[in-house]
């Protein structure tokens, strides 16, 4: 029975996992989407919406708390300035999960972790490339 099991360990220690969330969660804000094993996706979810969510309020405290786990400043201010005020109407779900299939190698299953919104600088250049 898997009663009280509160995360999927990765098969990593705690140092390494923290690690891998960081790295993914800051490379979810950076490129708006990233492909990886569900395992994975799942994991990096709920880091990525629990910063969305406190980054709707910019305050120094929620700047503090959130630049603990990115390192790149530059990722935060996007995160801040850009992602949270595209999700300021919305209470939650601000991630989805696309099934892509299973990986050569070894069969995992593959997915792309996405914003569910993109930020407004992609379509403009969208836009500009097809004018």
């Amino acid at each position: 029975m898997n009663h009280r099991i509160g995360f999927n360990a990765l098969s990593r220690t705690t140092s390494e996992r923290k690690a891998l969330k960081r790295n993914m969660v800051t490379s979810l804000f950076r490129y708006e989407r990233i492909e990886t094993t569900k395992a994975k996706a799942l994991e990096v979810r709920k880091m990525a919406e629990k910063m969305i969510t406190r980054a709707k309020e910019d305050s120094v405290h929620n700047r503090r708390i959130v630049a603990s786990d990115i390192y790149d400043e530059a990722v935060v201010a996007k995160l801040f300035k850009e992602i949270a005020p595209m999700f300021a109407e919305r209470k939650g779900g601000y991630t989805r999960i696309l099934k892509t299939g299973n990986r050569l190698g070894d069969a995992a299953e593959m997915v792309i972790l996405e914003l569910v919104e993109k930020t407004k600088k992609k379509e403009a250049t969208k836009a500009e490339k097809k004018a």
